[in-house]
This record gives structure tokens, C-alpha cells and sequence, in this order.
């Protein structure tokens, strides 16, 4: 499988979402009709779409909105609302810096160090509010802050990293270990970021509840271009909703998949699903949110690592209300709004009740699509007359 790419060398062709398209078949439903809820870690959610958990995008009060609205948000344990009494002000920086100079001033924000007490009161506000509190943090700090998460009720526990592997060698620290933690937490925990099928299944074996796909596929993320490795979503997505499959007839235990970032518009959300994804992440289009505390400004995680910073601080705009970017009613015409209409939508016109039914619709290899919506866009709206 694959084709040579050198003497010796064969590579295997992958695909992203601006390469595929989503094919309607013999049956189509009222879009009122069609079941968008999954259930993550025992929690039913109405908006199968999780915030990322970048501090551009999800804070305390994001996290409680988000939660009210039917969806989830992720807030990060090692971010700036567990440095900070006032994370409003450590932001403020950031978003008023001079861009040549934002990573300094990020590295520098990102300086002070964390204090545990602010976990425990930062899950704590968010399930005063009665949603779902999900927190995550790097493998190196889950052994640390993953009990005191848990103990200060958090619903969901995330392990994320640029890549997570079961196997992990160092010589400078132990590493974490993935089955023990996830036994010893006693809640959920979500295992990420990973791109592989055999990944995927060492990954479900250590007993999460989930599992993030997706390396460095964000616009805020420069992963790929500085360390030259990841695989587009679409495939990366497919390759591990096979390992989820393979792993349910295996043991009966049904592991979502979730499919973190590269995602612009609606479209790429329902084929994400359609690809085989059971929730999604996103981190760009909330951070378009009145709510967001980014303020329009959004940047990745890895963005202050001291050593290989990795991330860029654009500016993303502010285009709604969180409401309005989840279920409408729609003021753009970008694909940005309205995410749950538009699979509700998508689903519809493909005949699938459920997102189980999503993830066995046909696709097809469309790589002129993306040229076509370059024509379309200076073509008249929807329901003018040509």
C-alpha cells in the first residue's frame, strides 16, 4: 500500500478535508429529526463539539456558557486561569502586545507558576454553575493535578500532548503510567493527541473514555511546519475510528473518537463525522466568540514552551455569540455559524438518523471542491436567481 516516493521509500496517500465530499443517497430527512447528541465519559451532550482547551478560547465563564448551551469546553490546568487570581489581566497582555514580540511576552505570561489551590477553585466555579466540568493537562503534570481535579469534582479528566504514545522513554523523568492513571482516577479521562490505527488501540487498551485525534492541524499550531510531522484529519480521523470499531468487537467497550482542530467551516464539521468521528474539538471558531477571553485573538498551547515555542497569536475577529456560532441564527455566510444546524443540515440531506449513521455515509475523493468554492463565493447567495 502506498506509492515509491524514492529509491526504497514508499509513502501512503492521506487526505484532508478540503480533498473529500460527503455523497447523498436514496434516503433524506427533516433536519429536525436527525439525533446530533453523543455521549462522552457517561455525559450526554446535545452539540457533539467541545471547545479546545486553549486560554484564548476557554475560561471559566466559556466553560459555563458552553456547558448551558447543550456543548462542552475544556479548560487547561496549566494555562492562565490556574496562574492567575485575575487571568483577565495576564490576557490583556498578550492581546495588546506587539505581534513581533508575542511569543517573549506569552513565555513571559506563562512564567508564573501554577498554584493548586486555583484548580480547585476553578472546577469549582464551573460546576457551581451545573455543567460539566472537563480539565486537562500534559502527561508530565496529569500524576500531579489529576488527583486534585478529581477530587475537586471534575466530571472529565483530558491528558493531551502533541503526541501521546502508551510507550514513552526518558531518561530525566518516569513517565506517566497510562493504564495506572486511568485506573487510579476513578472519572473518565480522555487520552490525546493521536493519528494512527495502532496508536489508537494501545491507547483505548488503558481503559479511557476517549480519545483526541489530531496532530498540529490548528491555525494557531505550527507543529507540522516546525517539526515536520502529522496527517490530515480526514485519514487520520477514518484510520482511528477503525481502531475505535475493531477494539468495540473486540471487547464490547465503545471508545468515542474525537477529531481535534482543522476544521474552518461547517463542511469540514460534518465530514469530520462523516470520516468517523463521534465529537469534535474546535478551537478557531470559538475563539470568534463574544465570549471567548481571547477577545478575537487566539493562540496555541505550545505557543510558550521554553525551549521550542510552537504557535502563532493571530488575530481571529469576534463574529457572534457563542449561541449564534452553535445554533444560529446565522449572520455569515462563511460556514462559521450555526455548526449543529449545519450538521443537523448535512445529516438530513444524507439520510443519517444518528451520528452513528454519519459516520457510514459515502465520500468521495473531490479534490476540485476547493476551487469550486472559490468560483461560488462571487457567484450570487443561495435562492437568487443566477
Amino acid at each position: 500500500m502506498g506509492m515509491w516516493v524514492g529509491k526504497g521509500r514508499k509513502a501512503r496517500r492521506s487526505y484532508g478535508f478540503d480533498e473529500v465530499a460527503l455523497v447523498p443517497g436514496e434516503l433524506t430527512i427533516n433536519p429536525n429529526d436527525v439525533d446530533t447528541c453523543c455521549e462522552i465519559g457517561g455525559i450526554k451532550l446535545q452539540a457533539p463539539i467541545i471547545a479546545s482547551s486553549m486560554d484564548g478560547v476557554v475560561d471559566v465563564n466559556f466553560a459555563v456558557a458552553m456547558g448551558k448551551l447543550g456543548g462542552a469546553a475544556v479548560l487547561h490546568l496549566e494555562g492562565i486561569s490556574t496562574r492567575y487570581e485575575n487571568p483577565e489581566e495576564a490576557v490583556e497582555k498578550i492581546i495588546t502586545c506587539d505581534p513581533n514580540e508575542s511569543t517573549v511576552v506569552i513565555q513571559d505570561v506563562y512564567s508564573e507558576p501554577i498554584k493548586k489551590e486555583l484548580i480547585t477553585k476553578r472546577i469549582g466555579e464551573i460546576k457551581a454553575a451545573r455543567v460539566p466540568a472537563i480539565v486537562s493537562c500534559s502527561p508530565q503534570a496529569a500524576g500531579e493535578f489529576g488527583p486534585i481535579a478529581r477530587d475537586a469534582g471534575c466530571d472529565i479528566f483530558a491528558i493531551q500532548s502533541t503526541v501521546i504514545s502508551v510507550k514513552h522513554e526518558s531518561s530525566e523523568y518516569e513517565p506517566l503510567d497510562l493504564h495506572r492513571f486511568c485506573e487510579d482516577m476513578k472519572i473518565p479521562v480522555l487520552l490525546g493527541n493521536c493519528v494512527d490505527y495502532h496508536v489508537a488501540i494501545t491507547l483505548m487498551e488503558t481503559g479511557c473514555q476517549g480519545i483526541f485525534v489530531g496532530i498540529g492541524p490548528g491555525t494557531a499550531c505550527t507543529s507540522r511546519g516546525v517539526l515536520g510531522i502529522g496527517v490530515p484529519q480526514i485519514t487520520a480521523t477514518c484510520d482511528c475510528a477503525a481502531a475505535r470499531d475493531f477494539y468495540y468487537k473486540k471487547t464490547g467497550r465503545y471508545v468515542p473518537v474525537i477529531t481535534d482542530g482543522g476544521m474552518a467551516t461547517g463542511g469540514d464539521v460534518c465530514k469530520a463525522f462523516a470520516a468517523g468521528a463521534d465529537a469534535v474539538m474546535l478551537g478557531n471558531a470559538f475563539a470568534r466568540a463574544n465570549e471567548a477571553p481571547g477577545k478575537g485573538y487566539h493562540w496555541g498551547m505550545a505557543m510558550p514552551h521554553p525551549s521550542l515555542p510552537r504557535g502563532t497569536c493571530i488575530k481571529v475577529g469576534t463574529t457572534g455569540t457563542l449561541e449564534e456560532i452553535l445554533y444560529g441564527p446565522a449572520r455569515l455566510d462563511d460556514g462559521t455559524q450555526n455548526l449543529v444546524g449545519a450538521l443537523a443540515t448535512s445529516m438530513g440531506s444524507l439520510g443519517a438518523h444518528s451520528i452513528r449513521e454519519m459516520q457510514l455515509v459515502n465520500m468521495i475523493i473531490a479534490p476540485s471542491i476547493q476551487t469550486e468554492g472559490k468560483v461560488y463565493q462571487t457567484a450570487p447567495r443561495v435562492g437568487m436567481r443566477k
